[in-house]
């Protein structure tokens, strides 16, 4: 029977899981403050699937675990083409804009914070963004969810313009 328990856990596949931020929150009750922590995670496969979640505890490690489980579950497939996204995109959550911008092979990831965490974990290796608006870490990083999900795929592109894939992708992906 361990030997079954192994298996499982091995088939189970291995995420990209990055906490990226760590804040204490409190709530006003009759005797004073309730502390507790609200962890915001990324989890993402590096292979175009993503998900962005937050977990909150009285303790840290609960928080951690509930945040990562909440991660695992709200993960989203995202288009990825070659190494880059297909085309710019800006995403909006709040009073946070993140604009996305295709980049060329060798140019890397050029973002920051919360940003850079979820387009490394959805597996871009070449982009550009700007962060608009909004610092609050959360919201920049749902933003960015919210870019990611606007983008649409060559396959649908084409198919509404009556053309082939090849004709409405950009020329540094094709191979």
């Amino acid at each position: 029977m361990g030997q079954r328990r192994r298996g499982f856990r091995d088939q189970r596949e291995e995420f990209d899981e990055r906490i990226v931020d760590i804040t204490r929150v409190a709530k006003v009750v009759k005797g004073g403050r309730r502390f507790a922590f609200r962890v915001t995670v990324v989890v993402g496969d590096n292979k175009g699937r993503v998900g962005v979640a937050t977990g909150k505890a009285r303790s840290v490690p609960d928080a951690i675990r509930k945040a990562i489980e909440a991660g695992r579950k709200a993960m989203e497939v995202v288009p990825v083409y070659g190494t880059t996204v297909p085309h710019e995109i800006i995403g909006r959550h709040s009073a946070a804009k993140v604009l996305l911008k295709p980049a060329s092979p060798g140019t890397g990831v050029i973002a920051g914070g919360g940003v850079r965490a979820v387009i490394e974990a959805a597996g871009y290796k070449d982009i550009l963004s700007k962060s608009l608006g909004s610092q609050n870490v959360l919201n920049v990083m749902m933003a960015t969810m919210d870019g990611l999900r606007q983008l649409k795929h060559a396959q649908d592109v084409a198919a509404d313009r009556g053309k082939d894939v090849a004709e409405v992708t950009p020329f540094w992906s094709r191979s």
